[in-house]
């Protein structure tokens, strides 16, 4: 499988795979630890998570702007992993709930996402330039899928994790795992729960504390303390997958291209001149890329609300107890769970995904990578459509929200979670045909002088879908829940369709 790739290939995707255990850590307990934490709402939590998700993307601009200045991805590669190591240690400090704190939560935030703008389009952009040997350019497409998979390997386990340490907090501190108490833990400290889910409450509370709870107030304050504390102990354990990054990464440096891509270091420190292309070509490359990066902007709007309004469903309308591992010491159970599915689907499918474009490519019948995007673009939209067939006949958010005086379902109402399952395997599929093929059509297309800023486009244009995120979560708490996973089914056709009339000029553009 590897023989065909260059030997710095699989260290760049073990390094990576430190930032893919913090992302999906984050993307799995972020916005469920602002709401449990700070009592915000989904809209609210929504939008810091927009905010982040954004800048992580964007910053990668200035992270490739950086590194096509100096010449020096390797050194900018290194700062990054450095700088999201100081983000997480910020995050894993408990620390008290008042507007200070959300303040300084943000802030820890921007340091990783800062950071991620240093790390993760650069890399990507070294590994483009891997492929810019003859001898390996006509397997570009399945390197980086090889390297999307291998990154994937480590972000199957941080929920898990993250999810074991704040469930073992938990249960230090005499606690069992509820979902739905923070929720309701916050709307009794605040005054707008109602009679119903009071004595729901206090029914959860007994289970959860293991006896008859005198004191709800009480109860309320220690629990939603110690549920916070776990989570940022979760954060924690993405410093230890950084580390491990940084010395796999430090100890594989000699196999990674020079800034240049084409020559062999002198010495430490030298500097490789990038080839020149005719500006005409330059100016006809780079309008393709801008054409492609608007289009996947509507894609990643849809498909990162993995982390935002598919993870508040399986908090709110999925039945987790039919997802419960117990270790004895410490029960992995909750909501978060469901962000390993993504990452372990990616390591499932993408050989069976490169099995298939492979026998394709061996009868001349293989997509170009245009065409996959767009393929990937009506595959997304399908894995919706099962949302919407899926989220029917459940009620408004606000009927079950206790700070708008709703009451929380009862199991027997919820959903099984074999319909978030079913949808992470269709958008997986979806993500392969778009993600690490988008990549390679990026390394391939962008001049050889802007692969680094290129790289950041594309990671830009995920940043304004990113930014986006947080309308899902509007719809999400106002209209009814089918009518929001609709939304992202057009979101997804559109941009499919935007992609087919596109799509000869991008070939002719790529070849």
């Amino acid at each position: 499988m590897f023989k065909q790739h260059p030997k710095g290939l699989i260290p760049a995707a073990l390094a990576n795979m430190g930032e893919r255990f913090g992302f999906y850590t984050m993307m799995a307990i972020l916005v469920l630890f602002l709401q449990a934490k700070f009592g915000l709402n989904g809209k609210d939590a929504g939008l810091i998570y927009s905010v982040f998700y954004a800048l992580i993307y964007i910053l990668s601009l200035a992270g490739g702007f950086i590194a096509d200045k100096l010449r020096n991805y390797k050194g900018t590669i290194l700062s990054g992993l450095l700088v999201m190591g100081l983000g997480y240690v910020f995050l894993a400090i408990p620390t008290g709930a008042n507007n200070f704190t959300l303040v300084m939560t943000c802030l820890a935030l921007f340091v990783i996402s800062f950071g991620n703008g240093l790390f993760k389009g650069n890399l990507q952009a070294l590994v483009g330039q891997m492929y810019d040997n003859e001898e390996y350019g006509k397997y570009r497409d399945s390197g980086f899928s090889l390297f999307y998979m291998f990154i994937n390997v480590g972000a199957i386990f941080a929920p898990f994790i993250a999810v074991g340490v704040r469930n073992w907090w938990l249960n230090t501190n005499g606690f069992n795992y509820n979902a739905d108490l923070p929720a309701v833990c916050h709307s009794y400290i605040d005054g707008t729960i109602s009679a119903e889910a009071t004595t729901k409450f206090q029914e959860m509370a007994n289970v959860a504390n293991g006896s008859t709870v005198t004191d709800l107030g009480a109860f309320a304050t220690e629990y939603l303390s110690v549920f916070s504390t776990g989570f940022h102990y979760a954060f924690g354990t993405a410093i230890i997958a950084m580390l491990i990054s940084l010395v796999i990464y430090v100890i594989n440096k000699k196999y990674f291209p020079n800034p240049g891509g084409h020559e062999e270091e002198a010495k430490v420190g030298s500097k490789a001149e990038a080839p020149q292309m005719d500006a005409k070509e330059v100016k006809q490359r780079l309008y393709a890329l801008f054409a492609v990066f608007a289009v996947v902007i509507f894609f990643w709007f849809s498909f990162h609300q993995n982390g935002l309004t598919l993870t508040m469903f399986a908090k709110d309308y999925t039945d987790l107890s039919m997802i419960n591992i117990n270790l004895g010491s410490v029960s992995i159970q909750g909501a978060e769970l469901f962000q390993s599915i993504n990452p372990f689907f990616v390591v499932f499918l993408t050989p069976i995904v490169m099995a298939v474009f492979g026998w394709l490519r061996s009868r001349n019948m293989e997509p170009s990578t245009p065409k996959k995007i767009a393929i990937g673009m009506f595959i997304a939209a399908l894995g919706f459509v099962v949302m919407t067939l899926g989220s029917m006949d459940l009620p408004l958010f606000s009927s079950i929200d206790p700070n708008q005086g709703g009451t929380p379902l009862d199991l027997a109402q919820k959903v099984t979670p074999m319909l978030l399952i079913g949808t992470y395997f269709i958008l997986t599929v979806a993500e392969l045909f778009i993600s690490p093929l988008g990549i390679s059509f990026v390394s391939k297309v962008a001049p050889p002088q802007y692969q680094g800023i290129m790289q950041g486009g594309w990671l830009g244009a995920t940043a304004l879908g990113n930014q986006l995120l947080f309308i899902g979560a509007i719809f999400y708490e106002s209209i009814p829940i089918w009518a929001t996973w609709t939304i992202f089914v057009v979101a997804c056709i559109i941009s499919m369709f935007t992609m087919l009339f596109m799509l000869k000029w991008l070939e002719r553009v790529s070849k």
